[in-house]
């Protein structure tokens, strides 16, 4: 989970990878519609997000099932958004990939052919709700290399593992 630009896509593809597990890209999952809205510069409202943290939960619930696991990148920003990844009933641990406002802002404009554009970085930061204690998860610096992060995030779930 994070704000735009902060590596969710590459870091959780990898992880991914390393984890000889299934990856999915979260933002697949938004409607047409949702990524014309935010295309147009307009954030998503809860109402716009239900029907695609309801396909996320069901892509989660479907992988756990399966007994494979996933690794999801997705926004998640609030309590409530992860909390319905949660009720899947799988073993959800959300990686945060944090990251400072002025770095994210950077990355985002060198970013293209992507629907999200720079100007809703700003929206994401205002309802950004981190990791509380009692959620099974971890919070990354996102700041270094994806490479680095990778290696931030695999010591983490080994260290909760044990």
């Amino acid at each position: 989970m994070g704000v735009a630009a902060s590596g969710k896509s590459t870091v959780g593809a990898r992880l991914a990878r390393r984890l000889d597990v299934p990856f999915l890209e979260g933002d697949d999952l938004h409607s047409a519609a949702g990524r014309a809205k935010m295309a147009s510069g307009h954030p998503l409202d809860d109402a716009d997000r239900r029907p695609w943290l309801a396909a996320l939960a069901d892509w989660i619930r479907a992988a756990g099932s399966a007994g494979r696991g996933g690794v999801v990148s997705c926004s998640a920003l609030r309590r409530s958004y992860r909390d319905v990844l949660r009720s899947t009933g799988a073993n959800v641990y959300v990686v945060h990939l944090a990251l400072d406002h002025r770095l994210a802002q950077q990355r985002i404009s060198r970013r293209t052919g992507h629907f999200m554009p720079p100007s809703l970085l700003d929206s994401q930061y205002a309802v950004l709700e981190p990791l509380q204690a009692d959620e099974a998860g971890v919070t990354v610096d996102a700041s270094g290399s994806r490479e680095q992060v990778l290696e931030l995030v695999l010591r983490d779930l080994a260290r909760s593992a044990a």
